[in-house]
C-alpha cells in the first residue's frame, strides 16, 4: 500500500517544478513510510511514498518495463499477479522483481487500458507511456483506494489524497459551493465531486486517459443486472460458501504479517472464522470499544477471539482523543463528518503496532441487505404498490407533514419520515430517507452568500442520475447498486483509507472482492432480505463457523457516542469550534446554527449529524486558513533536493 502522486504540464509544456512534487509526495509519507522514488521526463513527474508488503527488498517505484518506455506508479494490492506473470513470462516479458506492480507494467504493454479487466484487487496507478506520450490513470473496480485529480492552466496534477494537490497548487484553489450543499444532505461528497472546484475523484471502474489532445475518461466495469438462479437454497449456499473462502485466502498474500479487524459483528466475525482456516499461526485481532455500553462491542469480539482462539487486543476509546479529527480532517482533506472516523483511526493506530495488513468485513451490509433501511424499503413497497399516487400523496404526505410539526422526539420524527417516503416513488422515498439536512433546515443554516451560490441546484439530482442507470427495474436492487456507487465508496472506504493509512496500515476488504460483489448483486432478494432477517444467505452460510446466538445479534454498526459526547465531555470544545472559527461565515449563518445547537442540547436527537456536519466544516476551514501552503524550498530534504532532480537513481529515478 502507497501513495502516489504526480504532474504532467501536457497543456503548456512547462518543466515541472522539482521542490512541488516533492512537496507533494513528502505529504504522503505517512502512506509509505518505508522510502520513496520519483521519475521525471521533462514536463512529467511521478513520485512514490512506499509501505512494502510484498517483495519488501526489490518492489520500490516508479517502476518500468525492460526498455523504460512504459513507467507506473501505484498503490494497492493485485491478488492474482501471480497467475497474471507466468503467460506473461512465457512471451518473452523479463522481469526484475517478484511484486505485483511490476506484472501491471508488462499486462499493460500486452493489453493497453484493457489489462485493467484482469486486475483482481485493490487499486490506484498512473501509468506513463512515453511512446504514445500519453497518461493513464486507474482506479479498482470497487473504490477501494483513492485517486484524486486536478486540471489546471498548465495541465494535471494528481495524488492519493487531496492535500497533496492542494500544496501543489500553493493553497490556491476555489471552493466548490455545491459540494457544501451535498455533504449537507447526504454526509459526504459523491464523487467525481470534491469541496475544490477543477479538482475531482477518478470513480470506481474508470481510466482517464490524458494526452495532448485532451482527458478522456472511459468506464472499465460495472454491476450487471442478470440474476443467479441455482435451483436450490443449498447450491446458493455452497457457491456463497466457496467464493467467500477464496476470496480470503486471495487476500492473504503477503510478504509481511496479515491480522483482522474484529468488531464482533457477522461480517467481521466471518472474515476471521476463515482466516483462521488458513493461516498457520493464531490470527491477529484487533478491537475498539467505548465505556458507553450501547456502542460498545468488545464484549462481542472477545467471544468470537475465543472461539477462534485469536491473539487477541483491545483498547477502550473515551472522549478526548475525538479532537484526533483535527488531525484527521488533513488527510481526509475535505468536510468529512462520519465521526466513526475515530474509532477506526485508534484501532488502525492499534493493530500498526502489531501487523502492517489486516482484513476487515467492510461490504457486508452493502452486498446482503444488512441496513435498517433496505428492511423498511422492502416493507414500504407493496403499501406503494397498491395505493394509488394522487392518494399517498395526500394522505400520507399530509401525515407526515403533521407529525413533523407537532412533536420534536426522535420517535414521532422518525414515523413522520416514513409517512412522508411513504407519499412519494420509490426512488424519491429512499433519496429522502438519507437526507441529513432538508430544504428547510439547509435555509435555516446557510447563509447569505451560500444559498445565492446554490440558486437552482438540487444536490438529490446525482443520486437520481445514479438510481436511473441501476440495471434492472425491482426498486430494492436499484437501492443496492446505488449504495455501492455512493455511499460504500465516498464514505465507508474513504473512512477507512485515510483512518488506517494515517497510521500506515493496509486494510484489504475481502467482501469487497469484485467477484463476490457480482454474485452478491446477482443474488435473487429472497437471499439477502427473508422477513424480518437481513443479510440471509450470509448468515445461513456462516453457520459452518459461528454459533446460531452470535448469528442473531442485531446490527450495531461501527459508530461512536458523539450524541452524549457532544452534550457532556466535548460540549465545549464542539461547541467552541463551532462558534469561534470565523472562516465559516461565508457558509454559515450563525443564529440559524445556534438554534440548532439549542434544540440538540434541550433534547431534540434528529439535529446530532447535523451539527457533525458543521463540526467537521469548522475544522475543514481551519485547516484550510492555516495551512495554505506556500512552498518552503529549504526545508524540503530528500533525493530532489538534494540533487536538484537533474541527475539519474533508480527506483528513485529521475531521467
Amino acid at each position: 500500500m502507497c501513495g502516489i502522486t504526480g504532474i504532467w504540464n501536457y497543456k503548456t509544456g512547462r518543466p515541472i517544478d522539482c521542490y512541488r512534487l516533492q512537496l507533494m509526495t513528502n505529504l504522503l509519507s505517512h502512506r509509505g513510510p518505508d522510502g520513496d522514488g520519483f521519475y521525471r521526463e521533462s514536463s512529467l513527474g511521478l513520485g512514490h511514498r512506499r509501505l512494502s508488503i510484498i517483495d519488501v527488498e526489490g518492489g520500490r517505484q516508479p517502476m518500468c518495463n525492460e526498455d523504460q518506455t512504459v513507467w507506473i506508479t501505484f498503490n494497492g494490492e493485485i491478488y492474482n499477479f501471480q497467475e497474471l506473470r507466468g503467460p506473461l513470462v512465457e512471451r518473452g516479458h523479463v522481469f526484475t522483481t517478484h511484486c505485483d506492480t511490476e506484472v501491471i507494467v508488462h499486462l499493460y504493454e500486452e493489453l493497453g487500458p484493457k489489462c485493467f479487466e484482469k486486475l483482481r484487487g485493490m487499486f490506484a496507478l498512473a501509468l506513463w507511456d512515453s511512446r504514445k506520450q500519453q497518461l493513464i490513470l486507474a482506479r479498482d473496480r470497487i473504490g477501494i483506494k483513492p485517486l484524486h485529480y486536478g486540471l489546471f492552466d498548465d495541465g494535471i496534477v494528481f495524488a492519493s489524497e487531496l492535500n497533496a494537490i492542494r500544496a501543489a497548487t500553493d493553497g490556491d484553489l476555489a471552493i466548490e459551493y455545491t459540494s457544501i450543499a451535498d455533504v449537507f444532505t447526504y454526509f459526504h461528497i459523491p464523487s467525481p465531486k470534491t469541496i475544490y472546484r477543477d479538482v475531482y475523484s477518478l470513480e470506481p471502474g474508470h481510466y482517464l486517459v490524458v494526452d495532448r489532445d485532451g482527458i478522456r475518461k472511459q468506464k472499465y466495469w460495472d454491476l450487471e443486472g442478470e440474476p443467479v438462479e441455482l435451483g436450490s437454497e443449498s447450491a446458493y449456499e455452497g457457491l456463497l460458501y466457496d467464493i467467500l473462502k477464496d476470496s480470503v485466502r486471495s487476500h492473504l498474500v503477503s510478504d509481511v504479517p496479515v491480522g483482522a479487524f474484529l468488531s464482533g459483528g457477522l461480517d467481521s466475525s466471518g472474515v476471521v472464522a476463515m482466516m483462521s482456516q488458513f493461516m498457520g499461526d493464531a490470527v491477529k485481532t484487533c478491537s475498539i470499544g467505548f465505556d458507553e455500553e450501547q456502542y460498545n462491542e468488545l464484549p462481542q469480539a472477545r467471544t468470537v477471539a475465543g472461539l477462534f482462539a485469536t491473539d487477541h487486543c483491545e483498547k477502550v476509546v473515551t472522549p478526548e482523543p475525538a479532537k484526533v479529527l483535527e488531525r484527521l480532517t488533513e488527510h481526509y482533506g475535505q468536510p468529512f463528518p462520519d465521526h466513526s472516523c475515530i474509532p477506526t483511526y485508534y484501532v488502525s493506530k492499534l493493530a500498526r503496532e502489531r501487523v502492517k495488513v489486516v482484513l476487515s468485513g467492510d461490504g457486508g451490509d452493502e452486498n446482503f441487505a444488512g441496513y435498517e433501511q433496505y428492511g423498511r424499503q422492502k416493507m414500504l413497497e407493496p403499501i406503494r404498490s397498491s395505493v394509488p399516487d394522487s392518494l399517498r400523496k395526500a394522505v400520507f404526505g399530509s401525515l407526515g407533514n403533521h407529525l413533523q410539526s407537532l412533536t420534536r422526539d426522535g420517535l414521532s420524527s422518525r414515523l413522520a419520515r416514513i409517512f412522508r417516503e411513504l407519499a412519494v416513488s420509490s426512488r424519491e422515498g429512499y433519496l429522502q430517507s438519507m437526507v441529513v439536512a432538508d430544504e428547510g433546515l439547509q435555509r435555516l443554516i446557510f447563509s447569505p452568500e451560500l444559498q445565492e451560490q446554490l440558486a437552482g441546484y438540487d444536490p438529490l439530482d446525482v443520486y437520481r442520475r445514479i438510481y436511473d442507470q441501476a440495471p434492472g427495474n425491482d426498486p430494492l436492487s436499484k437501492m443496492f447498486y446505488l449504495d455501492i456507487k455512493t455511499y460504500l465508496v465516498d464514505d465507508i472506504l474513504t473512512k477507512v483509507d485515510r483512518a488506517s493509512m494515517a497510521n500506515s496500515l493496509e486494510v484489504r476488504v475481502p467482501l469487497l472482492d469484485h467477484k463476490l460483489v457480482e454474485f452478491a448483486f446477482a443474488l435473487p432478494l429472497r437471499y439477502k432480505l427473508r422477513g424480518r432477517t437481513n443479510k440471509y444467505l450470509l448468515r445461513k452460510t456462516m453457520q459452518r463457523h459461528l454459533p446460531v446466538s452470535h448469528l442473531s445479534l442485531g446490527k450495531r454498526g461501527f459508530s461512536i457516542p458523539l450524541r452524549p459526547w457532544m452534550r457532556g465531555a466535548l460540549r465545549d470544545w464542539v461547541h467552541a469550534t463551532i462558534f469561534e472559527t470565523p472562516e465559516t461565515a461565508r457558509f454559515l449563518n450563525r443564529e440559524g446554527v445556534e438554534q440548532i445547537w439549542q434544540r440538540f442540547q434541550d433534547g431534540e436527537c434528529q439535529f446530532s449529524r447535523v451539527l457533525a456536519i458543521i463540526l467537521s466544516l469548522a475544522i475543514s476551514s481551519r485547516v484550510w486558513a492555516r495551512s495554505s501552503p506556500r512552498l518552503a524550498r529549504e526545508t524540503i530534504v530528500g533525493p530532489l533536493a538534494t540533487q536538484g532532480f537533474s541527475s539519474t537513481s533508480v527506483m528513485g529515478m529521475v531521467k
